[in-house]
């Protein structure tokens, strides 16, 4: 096809090609075919955008930048971001399948995430110490940690970037963006927003490639001091691995297996309502989704019935369309994996209450799918899918709801759905999570932290701490004494 478009690596202000040449393609989730083609990083490219990174903190046009400066043009990155909200979210939606309606409010909301670092950038302080020895002053000041690698997957591309990105920059820290190899087109028209916005070359570098060529040589790099990964366990467990050599401080925020208990006294609508949007919101293709339904039995039969009528509404089709509710998956692997879960959990005793076979149509299409588990060993309470895959189990007290939920080596999100404002604060305190969503679910802010627990991960993205882990403490003594230093042999 001519006129299929061509993504290039965005390192060091500069457009370009990778060292060795190499080019993927990317398909439409929707339709199956090839619409654009991306160049693939190369380790030559690696060391290009990393040493750029390594010269821009030195650079004076960024090292001297002031706070406030800083600020300034994440607020200026910001407007870009909503004026081309509409155009990004358009291209991640043929990328990736999302709903354009969600890639699109998502891509403008991040600007907020962008605003809210600006307004931190010159709120960064040090603090001076009240020494217990009269003739020192002492005090702290936070400076830049240095070069940081964020990897983002492709499910929540631009929100996963600017709760790296913003708070890395707000920071004063050069960072090399790496875009999943499935689905990168967003983040390389995001790049062209940096170039746009007028951050110094080598600040921010964006690039993509599979993980022989592009993410090992990026992990192991020995010029990397920080990095930000979100993905699965077993990626991540080789990211630690990488940066043993150089010690990057690495944060990791992983999957998980979410819970969302429903007690009795809920109100089934609210109730209904959250199961969905934890399941089937994103077509199921988020970390957060809130795949483990445990309900207390005297409202199970109830509920279920609630959500098949709404399951039985929901219009799937082309995820560019406004009345579209699920669109395809992003590859079609998850199918794969979907359908065999489906099989285990079916030989253990599950009934297949709604859905289970993909749709017989172009594209990776999944219907929702509602499981009635035999128990809790049933599979698939236990694995990711990243699909639109509910399942539903009874509980019948409130004790064994918080030992089911917290049955799980994973520790991202969690749900409650009660009326009885003590059972809430007491159940929530309760769970091993590093989110917890009471009456709600799904929803998140700038100013709210973000992360896990277990295999869903360390650190925690978003709020106030986050830019924190983007700096390093100094501590500076200097004496105030007229005298020159006493005993050299004597520790003061």
């Amino acid at each position: 096809m001519t006129d299929t478009p061509h993504y290039q690596l965005f390192i060091d202000g500069q457009w370009t090609e990778g060292a060795d040449g190499q080019t993927m393609s990317t398909l439409n989730p929707a339709t199956g075919e090839e619409w654009a083609t991306f160049a693939c990083a190369a380790p030559a490219d690696i060391d290009r955008a990393v040493t750029a990174a390594r010269r821009a903190l030195s650079d004076p046009a960024w090292r001297d930048l002031s706070q406030t400066a800083r600020g300034k043009l994440l607020h200026r990155l910001a407007d870009l971001i909503e004026q081309h909200a509409a155009g990004i979210g358009r291209i991640e939606t043929t990328d990736s399948g999302k709903l354009l309606a969600e890639t699109a409010s998502q891509t403008a909301y991040v600007g907020d995430y962008y605003r809210y670092y600006a307004g931190l950038a010159d709120k960064i302080e040090g603090a001076v110490l009240p020494i217990d020895k009269p003739d020192m002053h002492v005090f702290t000041r936070r400076e830049p940690i240095g070069v940081v690698v964020a990897i983002v997957p492709w499910n929540a591309q631009m929100f996963l970037t600017a709760t790296k990105l913003g708070p890395a920059l707000a920071a004063g820290c050069a960072v090399v963006l790496k875009a999943s190899e499935v689905a990168p087109a967003p983040m390389l028209e995001f790049a062209r927003l940096i170039e746009e916005a007028g951050f110094p070359p080598g600040v921010v570098s964006v690039l993509t490639g599979d993980a022989e060529a592009c993410a090992i040589p990026l992990t192991r790099h020995p010029g990397v001091d920080r990095i930000a990964f979100t993905g699965g366990p077993e990626t991540a467990r080789h990211v630690v691995r990488n940066s043993a050599e150089s010690f990057a401080v690495t944060t990791l925020e992983l999957g998980g297996k979410s819970p969302i208990l429903v007690f009795e006294d809920a109100d089934l609508e609210g109730a209904a309502n959250g199961l969905i949007a934890g399941n089937f919101g994103a077509s199921g293709q988020s970390c957060v989704a809130g795949s483990r339904g445990l309900v207390h039995r005297p409202v199970f039969d109830a509920l279920v019935a609630r959500i098949e009528e709404k399951m039985a509404g929901v219009t799937i089709g082309d995820p560019l369309e406004a009345q579209t509710q699920i669109g395809p998956l992003c590859t079609a692997a998850q199918i794969a994996k979907i359908e065999a879960t489906l099989a285990a959990a079916t030989a253990q005793g599950a009934t297949i209450r709604f859905g289970g076979a993909p749709l017989a149509r172009p594209g990776n299409y999944m219907p929702p799918t509602l499981v009635e588990c035999a128990g809790p060993d049933t599979a698939t309470l236990h694995v990711e899918m990243f699909g639109p895959v509910m399942s539903l189990l009874p509980f019948d007290s409130e004790e064994e709801a918080i030992a089911l939920a917290n049955d799980t080596p994973f520790g991202l999100g969690s749900g409650v759905f009660t009326e009885n404002l003590a059972r809430a604060h007491r159940v929530s305190a309760r769970l091993k999570a590093g989110i917890c969503w009471v009456n709600t679910y799904r929803a998140v802010s700038p100013i709210a932290p973000f992360g896990g627990y277990g295999q869903s991960g360390y650190g925690r993205e978003a709020g106030i701490e986050a830019i924190q882990d983007y700096t390093r403490t100094k501590t500076t003594w200097i004496s105030t004494s007229d005298r020159p230093m006493a005993n050299p042999f004597v520790m003061r």
